[in-house]
């Protein structure tokens, strides 16, 4: 009730007029206090020279998009160039050969990377999760899948398995924790595939060109092997009507994102300052609150353009790869709370979904959510802060899931529907998805920061500065998922407009 409802436009008007001076107060309170602690002592390792024409320093707290962008940026241009340049080339002699292409191009990649050990011992887990697959029992598959898994998350075994590499350099650890990752989930999929499909007969060179195909290879997405596999098995593929325009843009979108990171962290210092507690403490509690939620942001903004750069090379590959993840700005509930939908929709295949089944129920939905949440952990290694990240997200999907189910409550429905209007009623759930917002921030800082710097936020916003800075931080959540809910209202009505439209 009161979900498709629309609300007045000088509501709507307020409530935008209302976010955007809070937003542009709490960047006010950010700027300054990146220019006041730029020359800290405790900055000094974190923030550096950056872009002369500029002429100040930089965020550098991040190493991996430092890395990404400065000393591995020719070459992840020059291995994705060459990748695009020979699978045209493929497709345009034959076209039949563009899966073995790939997986070759592929294998070459990493064997120049990490080296032909490390080759090797990603082929021996390959092997031997096909071999597995031939005996079409998921329930082993899936157990042998989460025991590779392991071997790469757990000592010994993954000091062992990462002296395969060979060479040392910056990225190294980031690059093989990838690789053998993904490797795992993609050869875990494959063999759960062949064990939904019996009639299919898959072969292990369908796996080896599932598994090295390069842009998907160390930082994803997964796309799950059925889809794969029917894609890549095109003999002709075709393209859509304006699709070529839609990855100029694509392409166009990330140089733009990543220009302006780049250009943010000259100005906002949002990844040092929380490694500073005692200068975090002194921010105000608007530019504090604005700290916590940037930090979401960039995450958001770093998958984005990481899936962005990937997805456009397997767009050209005449491939529909998963969508980059949704912006933390418009998430309030935990259901679509993913900062990767590619392992977020294998672990709905062949975890959630499967133990939950339709999702309605309090303890199906209880044990689906702990078992995705286990493999999860499993997934991001297990250590106490990934403990508790776990935990309390696993707490704040089922406790969604009570909250609807008291919602729905017949007692409670009759009463909303007898005393509330459809405005009011969408009015008093946005209050909910406000305090749901904040929730799923403070939840996921954990890990994206620190333990301390969440306890630091929490304790602002909800003891010391109770219940102005509360009530206010809410006020403002509360307009923004005001104007979510409009825009996804809208989204639905134009998709219902042109399924009209289309003929039967």
């Amino acid at each position: 009730m009161g979900i498709k409802t629309a609300l007045p436009a000088a509501e709507l008007g307020l409530y935008s007029l209302v976010l955007s001076g809070a937003l542009a107060y709490a960047g006010r309170g950010l700027l300054e206090a990146s220019q006041g602690g730029a020359h800290r002592r405790a900055f000094r390792e974190s923030v550096r020279p950056g872009w002369e024409y500029i002429g100040r320093k930089m965020d550098v707290a991040d190493f991996e998009w430092v890395m990404w962008f400065t000393s591995f940026r020719n070459a992840i241009i020059f291995a994705l160039s060459g990748h695009v340049l020979f699978a045209k080339l493929c497709t345009m002699v034959a076209p039949q050969l563009r899966s073995w292409m790939y997986a070759a191009y592929g294998a070459l990649a990493v064997v120049g990377t990490m080296g032909p050990w490390y080759l090797l011992l990603l082929l021996g887990h390959c092997v031997g999760l096909y071999v597995v697959s031939l005996l079409r029992q998921p329930w082993l598959c899936l157990g042998l899948g989460l025991a590779s898994l392991a071997s790469f998350k757990l000592d010994p075994l993954i000091s062992w398995q990462s002296g395969f590499v060979t060479g040392t350099f910056d990225l190294q650890e980031v690059l093989f924790h990838g690789g053998s990752g993904f490797t795992v989930l993609r050869c875990t999929s494959f063999a759960l595939e062949s064990c939904a499909h019996p009639d299919r007969r898959y072969s292990l060179a369908d796996l080896l060109k599932y598994n090295f195909y390069l842009p998907f290879f160390f930082f994803g997405p997964i796309m799950t092997f059925d889809r794969f596999h029917a894609q890549v098995s095109q003999v002709e593929p075709a393209r859509r009507e304006g699709e070529l325009w839609r990855i100029r843009a694509q392409a166009g979108l990330s140089v733009v994102a990543i220009v302006a990171v780049d250009i943010f962290f000259h100005f906002f210092y949002i990844l040092t300052i929380p490694s500073d507690l005692k200068f975090a403490s002194r921010l105000p509690d608007s530019a504090l609150a604005g700290l916590a939620y940037s930090n979401l942001v960039y995450d958001w903004v770093k998958a984005a353009v990481l899936f962005g750069v990937v997805n456009t090379v397997a767009r050209l590959d005449h491939l529909d790869p998963p969508r980059p993840p949704k912006c933390i700005t418009a998430l309030y509930v935990f259901a679509e709370t993913h900062f990767d939908r590619g392992i977020n929709d294998w672990l709905c295949r062949y975890v959630y979904d499967h133990v939950g089944g339709e999702h309605s129920a309090v303890i199906p939905e209880l044990g689906a959510t702990v078992a995705t949440f286990a493999i999860t952990t499993l997934w991001l290694g297990p250590c106490d802060t990934v403990y508790l990240w776990s935990c309390l997200n696993c707490f704040g999907l089922n406790f969604e899931l009570w909250v609807q189910k008291l919602a729905e409550w017949g007692p409670l429905a009759r009463i909303e529907q007898a005393s509330l209007s459809e405005q009011m009623s969408r009015r008093v759930r946005a209050i909910f998805g406000a305090m749901n917002f904040w929730a799923i921030i403070m939840y996921n800082l954990v890990s994206l920061n620190s333990f301390e710097f969440t306890e630091l936020v929490a304790q602002r916003l909800l003891l010391s500065g109770f219940p102005q800075t509360t009530l206010a931080v809410l006020f403002v959540t509360y307009c923004g998922v005001q104007l979510v809910k409009e825009r996804e209202r809208t989204l639905t009505l134009e998709e219902q407009k042109q399924d009209k439209e289309k003929p039967e």
